[in-house]
């Protein structure tokens, strides 16, 4: 991991990078403009580019050239040890900053909105500030798979102001953060955030925001074996709450 940042910046931004490649690049030049316009110096980027060992990935290699010419980046490049929550958990362990948000890297989701969600939290006194997802560019397949996974969340876990369980960027305050004890490595960690938000009623906000499609650029990550895996965790952790009464 390089050692790049100070510690303690305003805001640290945890971008998913796996498997983007050479896409990464112009994301974190447009990531970088922005934050500096916003944060000046005041800032960290969290670039999580872990790697299956024996795949050509050439991600990890490129995150660490981009963090090695900027003070405010730090790449995260290690064999992978689990899979979308391994990596977001990983990354969310590098980051220093009083606050800390979450994004993917693949473009679907408009940078601009972690300028949005930081001004909510601090505007609102929130402890974690998401977005929801007005219209979505992945298909009917996928928004009628998301539509089923949040109705069925609401019905375990009522109570929760969360419109899109999944959607990014999500941020919360270190504070919130440190409160959290996540263990999910897979697909399932966005739903654990917000199990454990319920759990310690943090004060949530959610926007409204656009979500692009992948455009060609690769197929999506989520097939149908981790659906069924994130109803049944849904479930899982349902008997877990109960257990924490």
């Amino acid at each position: 991991m390089s050692e790049n940042c100070k510690n303690n910046p305003e805001i640290s931004v945890v971008v998913l990078c796996y498997r983007a490649e050479d896409a990464i690049r112009s994301f974190v030049s447009n990531l970088t403009k922005l934050m500096a316009g916003r944060f000046g110096d005041d800032y960290e980027l969290i670039l999580v580019g872990n790697y299956l060992p024996g795949s050509g990935d050439s991600t990890p290699l490129i995150v660490r050239e981009i963090a090695r010419e900027s003070a405010n980046i730090v790449a995260v490049a290690k064999p992978k040890a689990g899979m979308m929550g391994w990596d977001l958990r990983s990354g969310l362990a590098a980051a220093t900053g009083k606050n800390i948000a979450v994004i993917d890297g693949d473009e679907q989701m408009p940078i601009e909105d972690i300028i949005r969600v930081y001004e909510v939290l601090k505007k609102e006194n929130a402890d974690l500030v998401k977005t929801f997802r007005i219209t979505r560019g992945d298909g009917v397949w996928r928004k009628f798979i998301s539509w089923v996974y949040n109705i069925l969340f609401k019905l375990l876990f009522p109570g929760l102001k969360a419109r899109d369980v999944n959607s990014k960027p999500k941020i919360l305050t270190r504070t919130a953060y440190e409160k959290l004890k996540l263990e999910a490595d897979d697909w399932f960690v966005d739903a654990e955030i917000m199990i454990q938000a319920r759990r310690q009623q943090f004060r949530i906000c959610e926007l409204p925001t656009l979500f692009r499609g992948l455009g060609g650029r690769r197929r999506s990550f989520v097939r149908f074996p981790a659906i069924l895996q994130f109803i049944k965790n849904l479930f899982i952790y349902r008997l877990k709450e109960f257990k924490k009464r």
